[in-house]
């Protein structure tokens, strides 16, 4: 066997009293194929040997077995967010100037924390240590320098105990461990276990820690934290690598994607991802040939884990090196294993798998390996940067057109235009707009056809005033050999921008052609679906087909669904991002925001927009005209205070009402004093825009029954039952009743087509 090379390694270190036994698992293409162990489990205070099912203490590997893990569950479903401050959370870590802060410093190590609690003054109790860390006054600015710090993993298990209600351990045991076959991991392993776990050194007392953990500040705060505690097996390390490597139902690939490539701020020199080290003084494991790109964590204790997805390989390598005294080591031993499992199995990375890293992390062989990630900082890889890493190869050989506008750009500010009409093997011949043009500023009902002035490539209009005017020029698109689009949509059915999609994707089947969609995030993210679905038979430029007013999809995905579910049948392919996760907002992508249309200036703005657009076609300002369109709602007949009072009564979750005047220059009541709301988002996480929208409808509705237009909604909600009990004045909660079988049905038929599980 080609692995009994580390063998002789081992038992170097045993010999050298470097660690006083090991057990070591190798897995690789969805096995283990070397499982051993060696040495002795315990010296003193009685002598046993090692066995591969020996039970340690993994030290700092809690940090991402459990701690990491759990958070990245919460993440997808949308209940931590990264770009969060801690103090939204844990309100009291915001004191001595932690403010700033984010769940995403803490998980990378750029939080300027300490690197652990002061143990030197006596205290104890969970309590008190919890205490003690978010009273902590840091030591460097947030995202200044890397500090690897256990304060800010207890920190990240007590943000997981304060949403989820139960503790760390409990959570783990239930969500993580027992899913996963996990039978011999657990915080407090019970008393059967005892023989059976490996022992560390002698505490204060002189007592051999055994079956009690080693680190001091957990064993202070009752054994259980986010960054230390966890005892666990070999075998049972070898399946959560496995599930990292090969899926699971404990966490989507997107979300293991996400958590394993760089996610440090932009410029840094160590590179880690949520929880795992990938390129840093600290990653030794990693050894001399598994490439950049894997990623792994050790313990103090011993203990190490790293995997290398590029080649479908893990090792686990657990010692109790601190045994009995504290004097070993297991740092070089960890770095020779790792190179002589490469070299045996000819773990090379190809050319291939090399670009897939190039693609994910912006790697530039020309800079050192620590500043091999580029504008990064936690940044999503939209389509076209997928597609430059493939080197264009969907679109070699073709001629293509392109529907895009200023949103259309790659992860280095390149126009995609730009990127198509230089691509070799590529001839980029045509261009189409959507509504707002090409440079996205244009905000008449009409746009004609230019010429791109960079390209001098002819650019074709599809918004026009006619139906016909919408709709892709079937003579342009027949000499075509593709169409690509490339533009961020809006996460909103009443966007133009996706009935556009649907007229392409249904002109392009005509045509034979094939369509290819460059994939962007829905900047309201991916996880929620809200309001009413509309109602087939009603469909026009602002609803392609039956789907609610927020439907939770990206464009690559609405796309799929579109081709399928109105029997379409075009040619399509998608290319995905990289790294975007379902529970991701846009402010979370690490992507510069770009206004998809002349009035949705901020993530602010797109938040509000399905629900103050369904009132925009009645007789109110929406703030088109004013600097913060979709954050302002008023009319010359409507008293502010009195709209106000009345939807603050209604206590919507997630936002507030001022009352306000404003005075548009565009639009609705142009040059007039307008008095109304501004509305301000307190908690977007729980706030339903649509039906805030059908809250504001009511309110208007009751209060100015004979100004305000309401059955002007009607085109726009699409739906005519809504509409009756929106006519009617029934209270919008009970009106959202009436949508949620066929919400519930659309989310069936939507599971078909998410690309991001």
């Amino acid at each position: 066997m080609r692995l009994a090379v580390v063998d002789s390694i081992v038992q170097t270190s045993i010999d050298n009293h470097e660690i006083p036994g090991a057990v070591l698992v190798i897995g690789h293409d969805g096995q283990a194929i070397y499982r051993k162990a060696y040495g002795m489990r315990s010296l003193e205070p009685t002598r046993s040997a090692m066995t591969v099912d020996t039970i340690f203490d993994i030290a700092s590997l809690t940090k991402v077995v459990a701690t990491t893990t759990a958070a990245m569950q919460l993440m997808e479903q949308g209940k931590i967010r990264l770009n969060d401050p801690v103090a939204k959370y844990i309100p009291e870590f915001g004191q001595n100037d932690k403010g700033d802060i984010t769940v995403r410093d803490l998980m990378t190590h750029y939080s300027g924390l300490p690197p652990s609690l002061d143990l030197k003054s006596p205290w104890s109790g969970r309590d008190t240590g919890y205490s003690m860390a978010f009273s902590i006054t840091p030591i460097a600015p947030p995202e200044s320098r890397f500090v690897y710090s256990d304060v800010d993993y207890i920190v990240l298990g007590a943000i997981i105990e304060r949403i989820t209600g139960i503790s760390l351990d409990s959570y783990c045991a239930q969500n993580i461990f027992a899913p996963l076959g996990m039978t011999k991991t657990a915080f407090h392993p019970p008393a059967s276990w005892l023989p059976e776990i490996a022992p560390t050194e002698y505490d204060q007392r002189g007592q051999m820690l055994r079956g009690v953990v080693h680190d001091p500040t957990v064993r202070r705060m009752g054994g259980v934290a986010g960054e230390a505690g966890l005892f666990s097996a070999a075998d049972d390390l070898a399946k959560f690598a496995q599930a990292l490597l090969g899926g699971s139902s404990v966490l989507s690939p997107l979300a293991i994607q996400k958590m394993t490539t760089p996610e440090q701020p932009a410029n840094a020199s160590t590179l880690r991802g949520l929880g795992w080290d990938i390129d840093s003084p600290m990653s030794h494991n990693r050894g001399e040939l598994l490439a950049v790109g894997s990623y792994g964590h050790t313990g103090f204790t011993g203990t190490s884990l790293w995997i290398d997805p590029t080649t479908n390989t893990y090792i686990v390598l657990l010692t109790n090196a601190v045994h009995p005294r504290g004097q070993g080591t297991a740092i070089s031993l960890r770095s020779k294993v790792a190179t002589a499992v490469a070299a045996a199995l000819n773990l090379a990375p190809s050319e291939q798998d090399a670009l897939r890293w190039k693609a994910i992390t912006g790697y530039n062989e020309s800079m050192p390996v620590q500043r091999r990630v580029a504008n990064r900082n936690g940044s999503v890889q939209v389509g076209i940067d997928v597609l430059e890493g493939q080197d264009f190869a969907p679109l070699k050989g073709k001629r293509v057109g392109l529907l895009t506008n200023q949103t259309g750009l790659d992860s280095s500010g390149q126009r995609t235009i730009d990127v198509l009409a230089h691509a070799n093997g590529v001839q980029l011949t045509a261009i189409f707009s959507p509504e707002h043009g090409v440079t996205g500023t244009v905000d008449t009902t009409k746009i004609g056809n230019s010429v791109d002035s960079a390209t001098k490539i002819p650019v074709y209009s599809v918004y026009g005033g006619t139906d016909a005017a919408r709709r892709p020029p079937m003579d342009v698109l027949r000499n075509l050999g593709g169409v690509v689009i490339d533009i961020q949509d809006a996460g909103v059915r009443f966007y133009t921008y996706e009935t556009t999609l649907g007229y392409f994707l249904e002109a392009a089947a005509k045509a034979g052609i094939a369509v290819f969609v460059l994939d962007r995030p829905n900047p309201l993210m991916g996880a929620v679906v809200q309001g009413p679905p509309s109602e087939p038979g009603r469909e026009n430029f602002t609803n392609y087909g039956p789907i609610p007013v927020r439907h939770g999809m990206t464009l690559g995905e609405l796309a799929q669904m579109f081709n399928a579910e109105h029997n379409i049948h075009a040619k399509l392919t998608v290319v995905p991002m990289q790294g975007w996760m379902r529970g991701d907002w846009f402010d979370e992508t690490g992507l510069e925001w770009t206004n998809p249309s002349p009035n949705l200036r901020s993530l602010n703005e797109a938040t509000l927009y399905p629900g103050v657009a369904l009132v925009e076609g009645t007789n109110v300002s929406v703030g088109r005209g004013t600097d913060t369109p979709f954050e302002l709602l008023g009319a010359p007949w409507i008293n502010a205070r009195e709209l106000s009072s009345y939807l603050n009564a209604r206590q919507i979750p997630g936002v507030r009402f001022v009352p306000i005047t404003f005075t548009p220059t565009s639009s609705n009541y142009s040059g007039q004093a307008c008095h109304g709301i501004n509305i301000f988002v307190t908690a977007r996480e729980f706030l339903d825009s649509p039906e805030m929208g059908l809250e504001i409808a009511t309110a208007l509705h009751a209060l100015y029954p004979e100004q305000f237009h309401i059955e002007k909604m009607a085109e726009i909600v699409a739906n005519q039952t809504i509409m009756n009990s929106l006519i009617h004045g029934e209270d919008p909660r009970r009106i959202a009743l009436d949508w949620q079988d066929e919400l519930q049905k659309f989310q069936q038929a939507r599971e078909r087509y998410l690309i991001y599980k």
